[in-house]
């Protein structure tokens, strides 16, 4: 079975975050939320409280084939503040892990050299905080090992991306029908 980590940091975009959880779902891959912070509670950008399943220090990440990282403000500024978070990205690059990232998050992969010639996506007034990117525009771009996203209107098309990466296509479009995602 495929196992996902998605990070979740106070201020993170909630809809980013909970449509990759629960499409993943669906598609019957493990997904497991960790919050990083000292509690379970993490509170996302627009004052919704998710209960994760775990801290941040209690996850095995050599377990896990692939993280997703949300985006919205100030939830990507404290990711990329938290040293862990920072080491188990460089540690899935270093392995060849997939590593998601959507709307402002992509900056924390640029500020950690991860997105060099890389084709890349992200918020559109985020793209002057990525350098070394091939910035695409698109709603969603993977290249290699990492997968980027705009934003919350590519919020479902990331998730069915992710799908497809870690499941195939077919399973990708098994969901993307089950939900009437046209």
């Amino acid at each position: 079975m495929k196992k996902v980590c998605v990070l979740l940091a106070e201020g993170f975009e909630e809809i980013e975050a909970l449509t990759v959880v629960d499409l993943l779902r669906r598609a019957r891959i493990y997904v497991d939320t960790a919050a990083v912070a000292d509690e379970y509670m993490v509170r996302g950008s627009h004052g919704i409280a998710v209960q994760t399943e775990d801290l941040f220090s209690e996850v095995d990440f050599e377990d896990f084939d692939m993280l997703v990282l949300p985006g919205g403000l100030p939830g990507t500024t404290n990711l990329g503040d938290h040293s862990g978070v920072r080491k188990v990205i460089r540690d899935f690059a270093e392995k060849d892990k997939y590593i998601a990232a959507i709307c402002a998050a992509p900056t924390l992969l640029g500020s950690l050299g991860l997105l060099k010639g890389k084709r890349a996506t992200c918020y559109p007034s985020m793209e002057k905080q990525i350098s070394g990117a091939v910035l695409t525009g698109a709603p969603v771009m993977s290249d290699g090992n990492i997968i980027t996203g705009q934003g919350v209107g590519a919020a479902i098309e990331f998730a069915l991306n992710l799908i497809a990466v870690l499941m195939g296509d077919e399973k990708a479009q098994e969901i993307a029908e089950a939900i009437v995602y046209h």
